[in-house]
């Protein structure tokens, strides 16, 4: 059996730019701080939340070595890779291991289609190029390759391919995954899922952007999942999911960034071409962060 790596809440981080489109590092530091004084498990750079498909490749290095620089080893850092070929995916992974993260979220875009072999490929190719633990990314909503159980159940054997984070929202999926993979992968909720009912099924914590949001209540859920308190973690799901709601409502990033810039934090606005949340918006918004608080 592998090695187990990874736990608990993960929140996927914003990328604070100043008004040179440079990486505020400064605001990363105060952000990755208070993250890790709420008590959460480990902080994730470089993915949805933290607007990866807009960001140059200098940005993105740039924010890495930010967050590895901010966690000071207190918690697991992890960095997202995400490419449309082998070698630009290698190639970022490669970056990413020099720059001192402690895993990677590996996800594959694709204009065409790509096959089963293809895709198999791609992540073999990730995962022999470093030597981090990585775990896999499937977000059916935004990706045209398919990962399908039968690719999760033949990457599974390599080994430092140790966890999913799944956003299928398909818990009858997961499931049928459980069943094939026999612990050869943990499983990681995404914030297009219900964590309650992922961990209650098996899995091992979330990496999602609404725990950057709110991280004190993140953990309240995941302890009351670990410890089997299910009707707390309800409430606590529940209550939480507003967020997700919102999220789905407005542009994520643009919602991430005013719901940090509402807490005191000077992340900036989401990148062009995205849209900003309009005063309307924003009341809804802040009303939503305050309800969750």
């Amino acid at each position: 059996m592998k090695t187990e790596r990874f736990r608990g809440v993960f929140p996927y981080l914003v990328t604070p730019l100043d008004n040179k489109q440079n990486v505020n590092s400064a605001i990363v530091f105060k952000l990755c701080d208070d993250l890790i004084a709420a008590g959460v498990h480990g902080l994730a750079a470089l993915g949805s939340t933290g607007e990866f498909a807009y960001l140059t490749a200098s940005q993105k290095i740039a924010m890495v070595e930010s967050v590895v620089a901010a966690a000071k080893r207190r918690v697991p850092v992890l960095a997202g890779v995400s490419a449309t070929t082998i070698a630009d995916a290698v190639r970022q992974a490669k970056a990413c291991e020099k720059a001192g993260v402690d895993g990677l979220v590996v996800a594959i875009d694709a204009y065409f289609p790509i096959n089963h072999r293809g895709v198999v490929d791609y992540f073999t190719s990730v995962a022999k190029a470093v030597e981090l633990p990585i775990v896999i990314y499937t977000n059916p909503n935004y990706q045209k390759a398919t990962l399908s159980i039968e690719v999760l159940n033949e990457l599974s054997d390599l080994e430092n391919i140790v966890a999913l984070k799944d956003a299928s929202s398909n818990t009858g999926r997961l499931l049928s995954l459980l069943n094939r993979i026999e612990g050869r992968l943990d499983i990681f909720s995404a914030s297009s899922h219900i964590p309650a009912a992922v961990m209650m099924m098996g899995g091992k914590g979330w990496m999602a952007g609404p725990a950057c949001v709110a991280p004190k209540q993140s953990i309240e859920l995941y302890d009351a999942c670990i410890s089997g308190r299910w009707s707390e973690a309800v409430a606590l799901q529940r209550r939480l999911w507003s967020l997700n709601e919102a999220f789905e409502k407005y542009n994520l990033a643009a919602c991430m960034k005013a719901a940090l810039e509402f807490k005191g934090y000077e992340v900036g606005t989401a990148i062009a071409p995205q849209q900003q949340l309009n005063e309307i918006e924003l009341e809804d918004l802040k009303s939503v962060v305050e309800h969750c608080e």
